[in-house]
């Protein structure tokens, strides 16, 4: 396998990675960033702890999907996550998007 085709395999690899991530955002409440992971998820847990005069995070996700483009199965149904970085968690907004309450549309 030549350098190009490895290229081009993880570039695939990624752009399919993207596509899921596009396909499934929808299903999930929470955006979750640490510095090794991206992840979706439906409840955030988020814990500042300390130890010996070290502050870190433990995390814990439920119904998770974790960017991961080497990963077989990217649905969890549990995460822990204990990190000394930072980790950043946001609510995604729900689109409102309801057809049926007089927006025009006739069936």
């Amino acid at each position: 396998m030549s350098a190009e085709d490895l290229e081009n395999y993880e570039t695939d690899m990624e752009l399919a990675l993207y596509r899921e991530y596009r396909d499934v955002v929808g299903l999930f409440s929470y955006v979750v960033e640490t510095e090794r992971r991206f992840y979706l998820a439906n409840h955030v847990d988020l814990q500042v702890r300390s130890a010996a005069g070290e502050v870190y995070f433990e995390l814990s996700l439920v119904d998770a999907w974790v960017w991961d483009v080497y990963r077989s199965a990217r649905f969890v149904k549990s995460v822990r996550v204990v990190t000394f970085k930072d980790v950043n968690v946001e609510e995604l907004a729900k689109a409102e998007l309801d057809l049926g309450s007089g927006t025009g549309f006739t069936g």
